[in-house]
């Protein structure tokens, strides 16, 4: 909702400094600024609260090598199978050789992690060769996010700023200085409708992924892809965008909005079933059920589509209620608020877009083609997931990459700040164009899942790219002489974001792990990222 002029009046833009700004509260964001924060002032910008992230919403785990009936190469083997090879080797072990001491951070910050009378209970899931995901019960996001949130909360050098969201970065292409580094970004708070300046050494991108691009999707409402069209828009590279996971099993019900079944399901014994009781996904992987999503994912789409299906069923109701009950409390909670017993009946599943496996392209210190600006998380592009992210490698990735980029930031020297400008609304007027924009993030929304789904075609692809242009003419339009507002901001960066898929996917010219196209239905033999470059950054 665009913001009222009595508000806008009122608030007198600032300016604030500080060593390093975060922006996006996850886990990412937070483990960097608890870590940065024992001898640097931080500040952490978050959306909404600091406990609406999407990390706070995985329920399966972290893997992480923790076994002695384990190993590094499996792990690394796995993560190389399910992206198709795109992964980069160097990335990939670099992560999962920092598994443990990721893992031992989080149980040093007191996270609960379930354990049975052998330690930690380890779980499997699809891709994985063996049991290495460790977990919180079904609520392992929630509980982490819990655990380090109390703490973010109680530490005396991090201010946290809610209900704001960044606007821009300010770098200096923009500032016309000859050095081009990233100073800070413009942040608007959403209850004052007023702008802040926050100027740093150091900007650590943590916003998460884009999947509310997508009219179905397992994503917080958070999600619109903003850290990646802000580094875009600041001349950062982007890379992999066509590879958009869509997770296989979100249930299916009009009142339970973006309620993941966690991946965990299967690999607990769960079983895809069709209406009549079939099981089918033998038919379309030797594996079964424990296929990488993108296969489980494909089939679902084929059978519901072959069958003229609203959803298909998964059920674990075999393995009895006492295990159920103890493995996956909150799912059979949630399900049965609705109606749906799981220790006795299958439950209805639809595939739903999860996770970005692409995004702003980072080295193994996390940082970015612009000076002074890193990421962590999903809103990066390291190498890990290539073609598709083997289950649980997500929340790894953020505490890998938070903790690399924190090293870097530290022992890295950093010029002062120059004069940074306070946000100018000279230029704008208000007008009430709620309606409009509410209009287009709908129609955004609608012909992506059409056009841009989990099967795709070059003359859908094309049918997207000549929307996406009309939108990002009448945004544009709207940014540049009306008042920011937070969904005037994520339409923004929704547009930007849906462009960068697209043309992604219109360059790859085969089908590879998330990617399948049926003009191109096979495997080019040599594996390529898909990378692009803007011209110059906007001023």
């Amino acid at each position: 909702m665009l913001y009222s002029p009595e508000i806008n009046r009122e608030a007198k833009n600032s300016v604030k400094t500080y060593d390093v700004l975060i922006v996006g509260s996850g886990l990412a964001g937070q483990s960097a600024a608890l870590r940065l924060a024992r001898d640097r002032r931080v500040v952490l910008v978050s959306k909404r609260s600091l406990e609406d992230s999407a990390s706070g919403w995985a329920q399966g785990g972290i893997a992480a090598v923790l076994d002695s009936q384990d190993s590094i190469e499996a792990h690394i083997r796995d993560t190389l199978v399910a992206g198709a090879w795109l992964n980069d080797a160097k990335a990939t072990r670099f992560v999962v050789e920092n598994g443990r001491r990721a893992i031992e951070w989080l149980i040093e910050q007191g996270v609960p992690f379930t354990q049975d009378a052998s330690g930690y209970h380890l779980t499997r899931e699809g891709g994985h060769s063996a049991r290495r995901v460790i977990h919180v019960a079904d609520a392992t996001g929630l509980a982490v996010q819990e655990t380090l949130t109390r703490k973010v909360r109680a530490h005396p050098n991090i201010t946290v700023l809610e209900d704001h969201i960044a606007i821009d970065l300010i770098t200096g292409a923009k500032l016309g200085r000859g050095e081009d580094r990233c100073y800070g970004a413009y942040v608007l708070d959403n209850r004052s409708g007023k702008v802040t300046t926050l100027g740093a050494a150091h900007t650590l991108i943590a916003t998460g992924g884009a999947g509310k691009v997508y009219l179905y999707t397992t994503n917080p409402d958070t999600s619109t892809g903003d850290g990646i069209a802000m580094a875009w828009r600041a001349g950062c590279r982007v890379a992999n965008m066509e590879f958009i996971q869509f997770h296989p099993t979100c249930l299916y019900h009009p009142q339970a909005k973006s309620f993941l079944i966690s991946e965990a399901v299967r690999g607990e014994g769960g079983l895809l079933r069709l209406p009549d009781g079939t099981r089918f996904m033998p038919d379309h992987d030797e594996r079964g059920e424990l296929a990488p999503r993108d296969i489980v994912a494909r089939a679902i789409d084929f059978e519901m589509k072959k069958r003229g299906l609203d959803c298909v069923f998964l059920d674990i109701s075999h393995k009895g209620e006492a295990f159920i009950r103890s493995h996956f409390p909150n799912i059979h909670a949630r399900c049965l608020e609705l109606g749906i017993d799981i220790t006795r009946e299958g439950i209805p599943v639809v595939p739903a877009a999860h996770y970005t496996c692409g995004g702003i392209i980072t080295d193994l210190r996390g940082r970015t083609d612009l000076p002074g600006l890193y990421v962590a998380g999903e809103a990066s592009c390291t190498g890990l997931h290539g073609a598709n992210r083997l289950a649980s490698n997500s929340l790894l990735e953020c505490l890998v990459f938070a903790e690399t980029a924190v090293a870097d930031m530290v022992a890295t020297a950093t010029p002062p700040l120059p004069r940074l400008p306070r946000w100018d609304e000279s230029r704008v007027t208000d007008a009430d164009e709620e309606v409009v924009i509410s209009h287009n993030w709908d129609e955004l929304r609608r012909f992506m899942w059409d056009y841009v789904g989990i099967v795709r075609t070059t003359k859908r692809l094309k049918r997207a790219s000549h929307r996406i242009r009309l939108l990002m003419r009448e945004i544009e339009e709207f940014y540049a002489n009306f008042r920011v507002s937070h969904d005037l901001i994520e339409l923004r960066n929704l547009v930007v974001t849906a462009d960068l898929i697209v043309r992604c996917a219109m360059q790859r010219r085969e089908s590879r792990g998330l990617h399948f196209s049926r003009d191109y239905p096979k495997t080019l033999e040599r594996p390529r990222n898909t990378v692009l470059r803007r011209r110059s950054p906007r001023r």
